[in-house]
């Protein structure tokens, strides 16, 4: 049976440049073609381009600044646009209707002739991270547009320009990155110096040190840690994959390209199942006002050949993703991406987000290294991954559970293995982010504000302060046809009141099959009068999902109904329904939650027949089919049949 065909926006947003008619021939489910990618490039490039000074070597385009300052950011509206222009023209051979590369040619010219200078044009000087470190990051992406464009912009500069362009970026291997992706960005400058004949000792020793370090953060199967931490999410696909398997293609390489191409097929084995039905990437973790920039590894891996994905499906992610922000106002009325999610939302940023941050959805756009006659354009379109059967994944190594149901087209993640906290860092001292420390993440809906109540959330409330989870320790991940499960154990950290309680531990299972979630919890060392509060979904008025929690031992009240009206992502103003229970000592909790669109959903009460517990055990009777999911602590056994 084919999976059926996602239902269109009834008004999608419009959009402030034209694209082609759609092609429901070729592309059934998303109606583009190559076409589309080339006219949404040139739009991007067309809208930004309006806020470029006089020379070009910076476009400040209007927004409120990072916290780099404007100069940086009118450096970053010229790197990461010059992506998609580079993307663009080399996937055409060089074909440039629209006269992208003399620009880029032009702002480069006055960009370096006198950086670190305080004028119109100057670009800021490369330094280390903790000092002004923007400038290198966007050194990789100036250095990577001009490799691609060599033959046409890099050849035809004027020897001084060369000269100066190349000091400039010098400046990414002179300084310190931080310690996580960033040491891809002197690695991905010296391989452009290295493919432009200017090679030496020091940009070997940037190479050889970014690929030592990605070596100690790779955990297996297509996963690296973002530094040295337990840091998995999109970074893997548009940074910590795409710079060294797109370096490995250009420069031919095919032992390098072997090594990391086969890395990108692994991680898009589970990776490519975190796009809904409708084309939405899974809103978790930083840097998501990035957006489509979350199938970048999808079209990596068509171009390369290194992907367990047939061409029509790579492209119908790709361009689903894409589309599905066009359609629901990314761009605004004047044609730029703008910092949020769909359209803007302040709580979906970071410190270091800027009105020109979002054009690193320009990563996307390497789709278009595959020329017009390649499978990825000419295969017709074919369902994505989240379109087939009911599908539950556990992925070892970041600890993670993917759960999507094919009767909605909903994708759910639940963390049980990523933080985002440094090991230097202290559990205490570091500020909840809601982006990182929820059980579950989905393609449907987005965390709640860390100024509201808290969704898919576990507190331990003591005194009246609720704790925070903080540094999550993992304990496996499994599972079957048709179920699987994630474990974890964290400490409750108070952001107010006294940080810890001495002997206090968390443990946690989350077990999915089909929609339902099951999520147990054992309690340690709980005080007297202390108080479990469990949260679910957060959901809004005018969303088609609906989200439900359903308590099974030990809560004493709810369903509850907290109110978020910072909203989320997806709704301006939220609900979100929440259990309470006493728990002194060691404690057990369970409840069934859900999230979903399914019309005429059955209600959680009528999914489960019976619970029982023994000690640290508890089983629990699903109705229909008479299976059984068997859950010990002590140590952790999770069984289902």
């Amino acid at each position: 049976m084919t999976a059926p065909h996602p239902t269109p926006l009834a008004t999608p947003t419009p959009l402030a440049f034209e694209l082609p008619a759609e092609d429901r021939t070729l592309s059934p489910r998303t109606g583009w073609t190559r076409a589309h990618w080339e006219a949404t490039a040139d739009g991007l490039l067309a809208a930004a381009w309006r806020w470029a000074t006089p020379g070009g070597a910076l476009l400040d385009l209007p927004g409120r600044p990072s916290r780099s300052g404007v100069r940086s950011d009118g450096l970053e509206g010229y790197a990461r646009t010059f992506l998609a222009a580079a993307f663009r023209v080399a996937g055409a051979g060089g074909a440039d209707p629209h006269g992208w590369l003399d620009r880029y040619a032009d702002g480069l010219t006055a960009g370096t002739r006198t950086p670190g200078r305080d004028d119109t044009e100057s670009w800021p000087l490369i330094l280390d991270h903790h000092v002004q470190g923007q400038p290198m990051v966007e050194s990789a992406s100036v250095a990577l547009g001009l490799r691609l464009t060599a033959p046409w912009l890099w050849e035809r500069l004027d020897p001084a320009v060369q000269d100066r362009a190349e000091e400039w970026l010098r400046g990414a291997l002179r300084h310190t990155p931080a310690p996580n992706n960033w040491y891809l960005f002197p690695y991905t400058v010296a391989g452009f110096l290295e493919s432009v004949g200017r090679g030496d000792g020091e940009t070997a020793r940037a190479r050889h040190r970014a690929l030592d370090l990605l070596e100690g953060w790779y955990g297996g199967d297509g996963w690296y840690a973002d530094g040295d931490s337990r840091a998995y999410d999109h970074y893997n696909g548009w940074a910590l994959h795409l710079y060294p398997t797109l370096d490995a293609h250009l420069a031919g390489d095919t032992e390098q390209l072997a090594h990391h191409g086969a890395r990108l097929r692994a991680h898009l084995d589970g990776f490519s199942a975190l796009f809904g039905a409708d084309g939405a990437p899974l809103h978790y973790g930083r840097s998501l006002t990035y957006r489509f920039a979350a199938s970048a590894a999808v079209g990596l891996g068509a171009v390369t050949g290194h992907t367990p994905l047939t061409p029509g499906a790579s492209r119908r992610v790709a361009s689903g993703a894409v589309r599905y922000f066009l359609d629901r106002g990314a761009t605004g009325d004047d044609g730029l991406l703008g910092l949020g999610w769909h359209g803007p939302y302040d709580a979906t940023l970071q410190p270091y987000s800027g009105p020109a941050s979002p054009y690193w959805a320009s990563k996307a756009f390497v789709a278009l290294l595959a020329p017009e006659d390649h499978p990825l354009w000419k295969d017709p379109e074919e369902p994505a991954p989240s379109e087939g059967p009911d599908r539950v994944l556990a992925l070892p190594v970041p600890n993670l559970l993917v759960q999507s149901t094919r009767a909605d087209g909903l994708v759910r993640l639940h963390n049980h293995g990523t933080d985002h906290i440094r090991p230097h860092e202290g559990e205490a001292g570091v500020p909840d982010d809601p982006h990182y420390s929820r059980y579950a993440y989905s393609t449907a809906t987005g965390p709640t504000a860390a100024d509201n109540t808290a969704d898919n959330h576990l507190a331990v409330e003591i005194g009246g302060h609720r704790s925070a989870r903080r540094r999550i320790h993992p304990l496996g991940a499994g599972g079957g046809d048709g179920w699987g499960w994630a474990a974890s154990w964290h400490r409750p950290v108070h952001p107010a009141g006294p940080p810890m309680v001495p002997g206090l531990r968390v443990e946690s299972v989350t077990v999915a099959r089909g929609r339902y979630e099951l999520r147990v919890h054992r309690v340690v060392g709980a005080p007297p009068g202390a108080l479990l509060r469990e949260t679910g979904w957060a959901t809004g008025p005018g969303q088609e999902v609906r989200s439900a929690l359903h308590p099974l031992y030990g809560w004493t009240a709810g369903p509850g109904e907290p109110r978020a009206p910072h909203g989320t992502a997806y709704t301006r103003w939220a609900v979100v329904p929440e259990l309470t229970g006493p728990a002194e000592g060691t404690a057990l909790f369970a409840a069934l939650a859900t999230l979903t669109a399914e019309p005429d959903a059955a209600p959680l009460a009528a999914a489960v027949d019976g619970v029982t517990v023994d000690g640290g055990t508890v089983e629990v009777r699903w109705a229909g089919d008479g299976s059984r999911t068997r859950i010990a602590f002590g140590p952790l056994t999770v069984e289902h049949g």
